[in-house]
């Protein structure tokens, strides 16, 4: 169950019983702001959300209550549905699969990355950095706190080959989801091939240890698996070979779960996967890892999309920003990238849900909360907000001019609205009323026709570290 349905069942059931929210709050857990912190992005644990559901067990509604009408294959009278009681609401969402948070929606986030040129954007905005960092011997050192298809980290790796043709590469990457690691395996073979002094990390550790590939936990540190792949060869065929050859070894243990503290994703096994050319291990042996944990001083680190919108600054900072600072190597920069909204896509979302505000924290209010979690380890980094011109950038979805007529297609507008939903981050809960009714497909081509396109902004911010 996540956030937004809660909040549904809370103020049914304040409505049905003529409680106000915070009444229920203090009664149900002794919590006045439960409901203010929810909306503010705010997360529970299970124990609180068991005691909600058995306050609401315990003292049904008394006044009365609205009449609902079930939706079925088979067509009855309206009066026919029974009313259930409202108690037995919870038993519909007990699968904590279900808390898994939006990005990890396969089918949409395909969609959108296919049809929309954000990743070519983002890839752009971050290999700009590279003009600015300083690398040291004996590697540029590269951190991905969010790997996703891949598509990103191969673009700037192209990059970087083009500006650092003739150092090794320590690249390391974050992901959770096993498909999208096996997406990013698959861009890889020809990195190695164009730049055979490369090492790849792939990790899915915790944004606080996978920089430094070392867990603070005496559990999960003794249950990690750490697998290197010297590949043998020297041709981008027999690289993918040898890496899809990973793929019973990434089914067995990269694995996640739901956390029953959080309701966030977390892995069931910490692993680090090391590949590089075995005919190149001599050049490299400085700066592979070896397992116990290694050096972090990242030339460069991209944050790409790393929170969802609505999380709360204090989980932003203290959770993902703060942690990737403290990567950064004398002369290095993170890169730190989020939907900033006031597009078309965001218009299309308003039409549809006109209160709905995701984009809550712009980068101003991100970097002073980081900087107040750093302290005085914040001293010898720089905070570079910059104006509008430079931070914000565009990208749209893919479409021929043609496509926007009169008469736009069915499919470009589901891409259209695909891709609106996903960069606003609504969750599925909320889309089954919207979209029984058609109402999404009246917006969504009012919009279009309107603009001509679809198009979102993307807000940027950079942390650098002092040079030595």
């Amino acid at each position: 169950m996540n956030a937004q349905q809660l909040l549904q069942e809370i103020s049914d059931y304040c409505r049905q019983s003529g409680l106000a929210e915070s009444t229920f709050g203090r009664r149900a857990v002794n919590d006045g702001k439960l409901t203010a912190r929810l909306r503010n992005g705010g997360r529970i644990t299970t124990d609180t959300l068991d005691r909600i559901h058995g306050f609401m067990a315990a003292h049904p509604p008394q006044g009365p209550r609205p009449i609902v009408i079930e939706r079925s294959r088979d067509t009855r009278p309206a009066a026919a549905p029974p009313l259930q009681p409202f108690a037995a609401a919870p038993a519909k969402v007990a699968d904590p699969q279900r808390n898994f948070r939006f990005f990890d929606n396969r089918q949409k986030y395909l969609l959108f990355v296919n049809t929309c040129s954000e990743k070519w954007e983002v890839a752009h905005r971050v290999s700009e950095e590279l003009a600015h960092i300083h690398p040291h011997p004996p590697a540029v050192r590269l951190f991905d706190a969010g790997v996703g298809d891949g598509s990103v980290l191969t673009r700037v790796m192209r990059a970087m080959h083009d500006r650092f043709a003739h150092m090794p590469f320590y690249v390391v990457g974050k992901e959770i989801s096993l498909e999208d690691v096996r997406l990013t395996l698959q861009k890889m073979a020809d990195r190695f091939f164009e730049h055979p002094a490369t090492v790849l990390v792939l990790t899915n550790l915790a944004y606080a240890d996978a920089p430094w590939l070392h867990v603070k936990s005496l559990n999960a540190a003794s249950s990690m698996v750490w697998h290197e792949l010297p590949m043998i060869g020297n041709s981008a065929h027999r690289f993918e070979q040898q890496i899809m050859d990973l793929e019973p070894f990434l089914a067995q243990n990269w694995k996640a779960g739901v956390s029953a503290r959080t309701g966030n994703p977390i892995y069931e096994r910490p692993v680090v996967l090391v590949i590089y050319r075995e005919d190149h291990r001599f050049l490299l042996d400085p700066i592979i890892p070896k397992a116990g944990g290694t050096n972090a001083n990242y030339d460069l680190v991209i944050a790409s999309q790393p929170y969802r919108a609505r999380a709360s600054l204090e989980f932003k900072a203290q959770r993902v920003i703060a942690p990737l600072a403290r990567a950064i190597g004398p002369g290095g920069r993170l890169i730190a990238i989020h939907s900033h909204g006031h597009d078309p896509g965001m218009e299309i979302i308003q039409k549809v849900w006109p209160d709905d505000h995701p984009f809550v924290h712009d980068r101003h209010q991100i970097l002073k909360a980081v900087k107040h979690e750093l302290g005085p380890a914040s001293r010898d980094l720089n905070f570079n907000a910059y104006a509008d011109n430079r931070s914000l950038f565009r990208y749209v979805m893919h479409t021929l001019p043609s496509e926007i007529s009169e008469s736009i297609g069915t499919s470009t507008l589901f891409a259209a609205w695909n891709a609106a939903i996903y960069v606003a981050q609504v969750e599925d809960d909320r889309l089954g009323d919207v979209v029984a009714d058609g109402r999404y497909i009246d917006a969504t081509r009012a919009v279009l026709r309107e603009r001509g396109g679809l198009w979102f902004f993307d807000e940027s911010y950079v942390i650098s570290r002092r040079r030595a």
